[in-house]
């Protein structure tokens, strides 16, 4: 897919589930984003950018830590996700937390300029990964760190059927080699590439858990990557592809709802002294 294309696609579709990604996702992502976290190791004072920030539910916990004292930036294609994120942080009282709507792979931010650089279930959706990493250790002071998470193996993320469903809709493919980076030591190799040190990586299986139906289908449809092809279905085309990836995740429904696996890797390395 042509990049401008590619990043167009991104950028309007998380506008779109904006609204819909903190009550469909928060939950079970949270032990992916803890884990991150926890990686960073962050210390009060710090300097951290987030990278593919979303609505800020990272750059605010990381705000938390590093205190009045740091200094976060979360940043994100998703004019609209920047929107929410400095709400929260409106919200929340929280004045050491800036956000802006950037490109990852062309971070307007000087060298050097952080201690920490983090971005959690982001890099999946740039169309050049490898450019997003130099930018993210570019950004990075000698010695930083940089905490990676993605998702893991595709036949170990029960909700991967959504791509295939939408994709036989829309006759293309709507989040090209997503399932790439999770594949493997695939990001450990990334980070190496980019120079990192100390890279560490950290594989480990999660359930996303949804009451009924209803919910497992709309954090799938319209809560997440796929929701701009979502909008632009009709009523018909909607109810054929809820149905399918009903039957998709049959095999994980429980008398409680559905507990579908997934599965994150985590890569934590460091810019060279």
């Amino acid at each position: 897919m042509d990049a401008r294309l590619q990043r167009r696609i991104q950028r309007y579709g998380w506008d779109l589930a904006a609204a819909h990604y903190e009550p469909l996702w928060r939950g079970q992502l949270a032990e992916a984003q803890d884990a991150l976290l926890a990686r960073a190791a962050l210390a009060p004072g710090e300097r951290v950018l987030d990278v593919a920030c979303g609505t800020g539910l990272v750059a605010l916990a990381a705000a938390d830590t590093v205190g009045a004292s740091g200094r976060v930036v979360g940043v994100d294609l998703s004019g609209r996700m920047v929107e929410v994120a400095r709400e929260r942080a409106r919200a929340r009282g929280v004045p050491g937390a800036h956000f802006a709507r950037m490109d990852a792979e062309r971070l307007v931010l000087g060298d050097a300029s952080f201690d920490v650089v983090t971005c959690a279930l982001g890099l999946m959706y740039v169309s050049d990964p490898a450019r997003a990493l130099a930018e993210m250790t570019r950004v990075l002071r000698p010695g930083g760190r940089l905490v990676l998470a993605v998702w893991g193996d595709r036949a170990r993320c029960g909700w991967s059927a959504v791509f295939r469903i939408v994709d036989a809709e829309v006759a293309s493919d709507v989040c090209p080699l997503f399932f790439r980076l999770g594949q493997d030591d695939a990001l450990a190799r990334l980070c190496a590439d980019a120079h990192l040190v100390d890279i560490e990586s950290h594989r480990f299986a999660s359930t996303l858990a949804y009451g009924d139906a209803d919910e497992a289908c709309g954090a799938a449809f319209v809560g997440g990557p796929v929701a701009l092809a979502w909008s632009r279905f009709d009523a018909q085309t909607r109810a054929r592809a809820r149905a399918r990836y009903r039957h998709a995740i049959e095999p994980w429904r429980r008398s409680e709802g559905y507990r579908i696996p997934g599965e994150f890797v985590i890569v934590a390395g460091r810019r060279p002294r």
